[in-house]
């Protein structure tokens, strides 16, 4: 015999003491009841605070399973449009849960937590759906749920305007000097991407006056608190790099992927997080001809490099902007297993 089952979704919000002064909470609710009480609390014995929850919805009252009996029920919620993305950072953690509560007859209340990721697109929320109906023939004896046909609208225009967002492609040109002269020249075609995939940039150093010796490009979020719960500076994180020797180098290139694992850029009243690339660029401080000394006087004549030079660094930071990619996608390198189960 089972009493009763419900389930709710609910958002965690956890910050690091050390670094986020936390804003005062709505009024703590202190958590009295015992676990043999009849009352659902999805969220208790957890850290942080909870920042979203949707409307507790019972699954089944009053349930009597005989001896290898079963029974199935569905389950289904509209997430709210302005909640914040799933987020593990370094200083701040959003962290989206399906909690299932049940209790036996004269039992204990058992609580089932199934993480799960969410991935935000900005821009739905304005979007006014034309209000008439598409002209294609429709079957009288199907129904189909109003609120179903606006969800596979909604993800359409989503799939639309990611495609629209990191399609368009225009030459970006910079270019790379320090205080003594010209370096190269830096090339890329877009600065907006999904989750999933490649940064792509070529340099040109067959025009630069200074030689650079090796350079180095990382891929990176810069996790950034709010001033006014800001404790420490912001925290930067580096998901991949590409390093090269490039002395007497005309063109090269790098690609560097962006984890499907990775959080798309957002902003909320506590954190906001970008990405970047980060250029760091190794300059001679002499001309390309000193970097190679002749090894002998000898008919086979061999240049070897110098064993000490004077060199310069410079760095430089070009912002990109990440979107999220298609869920399904995003899936695939998902940890969370498809099967949970409790023990009642």
């Amino acid at each position: 015999m089972l009493a009763w089952a419900s389930a709710q979704i609910h958002c965690q919000f956890h910050a690091s003491e050390n670094r986020v002064a936390l804003p005062p909470s709505d009024g703590s609710k202190h958590d009295v009841q015992a676990e043999n009480e009849t009352v659902f609390v999805p969220n208790r014995g957890e850290r942080g605070q909870c920042i979203l929850s949707t409307p507790p919805k019972i699954l089944f009252c009053d349930l009597r399973l005989d001896p290898g009996e079963s029974k199935s029920y569905s389950y289904c919620e509209t997430l709210p449009i302005d909640g914040p993305p799933s987020f593990r950072g370094q200083s701040v953690k959003y962290v989206y849960k399906l909690t299932i509560g049940c209790q036996r007859v004269n039992c204990p209340i058992k609580l089932l937590r199934v993480p799960f990721r969410v991935l935000v697109l900005h821009g739905l929320k304005d979007y006014q759906f034309p209000q008439d109906e598409a002209v294609a023939p429709s079957n009288p004896f199907l129904e189909e749920e109003e609120g179903l046909k606006k969800d596979s609208r909604l993800a359409d225009l989503a799939t639309e305007l990611l495609m629209v967002a990191t399609s368009r492609r225009s030459l970006h040109l910079y270019n790379i000097s320090n205080t003594r002269g010209k370096v190269g020249t830096f090339c890329i075609f877009k600065t907006v991407y999904k989750i999933g995939e490649d940064v792509i940039g070529t340099f040109n150093f067959s025009e630069g006056d200074i030689p650079c010796l090796q350079f180095s490009v990382s891929l990176q979020t810069e996790e950034s608190i709010q001033e006014e719960f800001q404790r420490r500076r912001g925290q930067i994180s580096t998901h991949a790099r590409h390093q090269e020797a490039c002395l007497h180098t005309a063109q090269s290139s790098f690609s560097l992927p962006i984890p499907l694992s990775s959080t798309p850029g957002f902003t909320t009243n506590i954190v906001s997080l970008k990405w970047r690339l980060h250029f760091e660029f190794v300059t001679s401080g002499e001309s390309a001809g000193a970097c190679l000394v002749r090894g002998s006087q000898s008919e086979a004549i061999t240049w070897t490099g110098v064993e000490q030079m004077e060199v310069d660094t410079f760095s430089w930071d070009l912002p990109i902007k990440v979107l999220p990619t298609n869920p399904i996608l995003a899936s695939y390198v998902s940890q969370f297993s498809s099967t949970n189960s409790i023990t009642i």
